[in-house]
């Protein structure tokens, strides 16, 4: 079958966070005079409630301070929490201000195909605030982010939300991804060809195809393209 669509995870595939092996924010988030816990603490919170905050489930960054401080029995001072939000957001949005050449002369090969262009992500409202001011904002016809859809990966609902909001098939669409959230087989459980971005990532584990390079996805696009015209030739 011809290839249709193609779709992208975000962040460790079109964007990353790091450089030289290294967080490219600092992070230097005071969390026990903000919010009186202590890092580890936070980080403990915080990580529990990250498929809550993936479908949805908290509407805010906000609403999953305010949980948190409730369950540990600590006062919400809003300008603080406001603080903390608006430190987050900047740190979201400098991987959107540095988009790999790469990255957008393959999307842009991608369109000359005629392929169709998703984005399916597992984030939160503010870590996916600055996309639409963004280079890679133009390139794609649809957007599916988790914490809107209500539902995150690799639940294959995701994939098949995306899939029919460009109007394709899971089985006419590939998935890139670097492979987090086991995001891979979730792609493959929904219906979707998935290979694993091994550019920014080489640290997750799959059993699927690696791509090296962005230009890769280029190469798999054309090998599939001209396998499907050489079965409708030999079939005619």
């Amino acid at each position: 079958m011809a290839i249709r669509a193609v779709f992208f995870d975000l962040y460790e595939t079109l964007i990353t966070e790091f450089a030289d092996g290294k967080r490219i924010s600092k992070r230097t988030y005071d969390y026990r005079d903000r919010l009186g816990l202590s890092e580890d603490k936070f980080k403990q919170e915080w990580s529990s409630r990250f498929e809550q905050r993936m479908n949805g489930q908290f509407p805010s960054y906000q609403a999953v301070i305010r949980d948190i401080l409730h369950v540990r029995s600590l006062p919400y001072h809003e300008e603080h929490v406001e603080f903390l939000y608006q430190a987050r957001i900047r740190e979201k949005t400098l991987p959107f201000r540095a988009v790999s050449q790469q990255i957008l002369m393959m999307l842009d090969q991608l369109r000359k195909h005629g392929l169709k262009l998703g984005l399916i992500s597992n984030c939160s409202e503010e870590e996916v605030t600055a996309y639409h001011q963004s280079p890679l904002a133009p390139y794609f016809d649809d957007v599916t982010f988790s914490y809107e859809a209500g539902v995150a990966k690799p639940n294959p609902e995701i994939y098949r939300l995306a899939c029919e909001h460009v109007s394709v098939s899971p089985q006419e669409s590939l998935f890139i991804g670097d492979g987090g959230s086991d995001e891979l087989r979730g792609a493959h459980n929904a219906g979707l060809t998935p290979y694993q971005a091994y550019w920014y990532n080489t640290f997750a584990r799959s059993e699927y195809e690696k791509l090296l390079k962005p230009t890769q996805v280029l190469d798999v696009v054309e090998s599939i393209e001209k396998e499907a015209a050489n079965h409708e030739s030999a079939t005619y």
